[in-house]
């Protein structure tokens, strides 16, 4: 059975030690942690662009114009304020910088970005079962490399 390596390389995972195998196990443990991490953090910024469409959609429109409204100077301070347009919006393009955008255009800008976000998203699922399955691997091998091991310390004590 072989793995890949970083480097494209294909290793004999069976002419490797139990120590060595421990490591490779560790190194893909901590790869598939670091990965379902970034996933999930994809995924939660997936969701805030969703809000912003729903936000423009449902915030920004004729109906609410005259409506009073609290508008967030950060995650827990409001402060009460009123729609000053219904056609224009500021969206933040990153960094702290903003843009002035139609309503159309910002709702545009957005499913772009969910978009771009699923995108990257179901790369890195392939990635991740990758890394998992690599890792299913090294642990049947390392298990039945300390099963020999302990079978042999059994026939050692026996002889």
């Amino acid at each position: 059975m072989a793995a890949a390596g970083e480097k494209g390389q294909q290793i004999d995972l069976n002419q490797l030690s139990v120590q060595q195998l421990t490591q490779v196990k560790k190194q893909f443990d901590d790869e598939v942690q670091h990965l379902s991490n970034s996933y999930q953090n994809l995924r939660v910024a997936q969701g805030k662009f969703r809000d912003c469409v729903t936000s423009i959609r449902d915030g920004v429109a004729d109906s609410v114009k005259d409506k009073p409204l609290l508008v967030p100077l950060t995650s827990s301070l409001y402060v009460p304020g009123t729609l000053a347009s219904t056609s224009h919006v500021l969206v933040d393009v990153g960094t702290g910088f903003f843009v002035e955008k139609s309503t159309s255009d910002a709702t545009k800008f957005y499913q772009e970005k969910i978009q771009e976000l699923e995108k990257n998203i179901k790369d890195l699922e392939n990635v991740v079962n990758g890394k998992a399955n690599n890792l299913r691997v090294v642990e049947e091998i390392l298990r039945q490399k300390m099963l020999a091991q302990q079978q042999g310390q059994v026939e050692g004590q026996a002889g």
